[in-house]
């Protein structure tokens, strides 16, 4: 018998753990901050987000928009206008999403010359990677 099936609290923690995968494939994914920051001053269009967002496809950004649109972090609205166009905004939990990761954001903007210069050096070490 493993602690966790001796210990309920155990269990029900171990079982968290696990479903905040979801959350963390979410903030992880290359591309899906970038879309949310993006919306974070309101409705969008396809076409705005993807001359936002450098270097993102436009298949890229589909996959992106309706992942976002299934986990709840954003809607996406068919406007019936002449010619039919779709907007993207963000939920109140893409919004809370969007405060939880803006520091995160900041500090990367904070720290990219930084972080150049750590693989500019890391790239031309001589001595070779240490190899289990």
């Amino acid at each position: 018998m493993d602690a966790t099936q001796s210990d309920p609290q155990a269990a029900a923690r171990s079982s968290d753990g696990c479903r905040t995968r979801v959350v963390l494939d979410i903030v992880g994914d290359k591309w899906s901050l970038l879309v949310v920051r993006n919306l974070s001053d309101g409705p969008r269009r396809f076409t705005e987000l993807k001359r936002a967002v450098d270097g993102i496809s436009q298949r890229m950004l589909t996959v992106t928009l309706r992942s976002l649109e299934r986990d709840g972090i954003l809607t996406r609205t068919v406007h019936e206008v002449m010619p039919p166009h779709v907007s993207y905004e963000l939920t109140e939990m893409g919004i809370t999403l969007r405060a939880a990761t803006a520091p995160l954001l900041e500090w990367s903007v904070a720290h990219l010359a930084r972080i150049d210069d750590a693989r500019a050096t890391y790239d031309t070490r001589t001595d070779p990677p240490v190899t289990p």
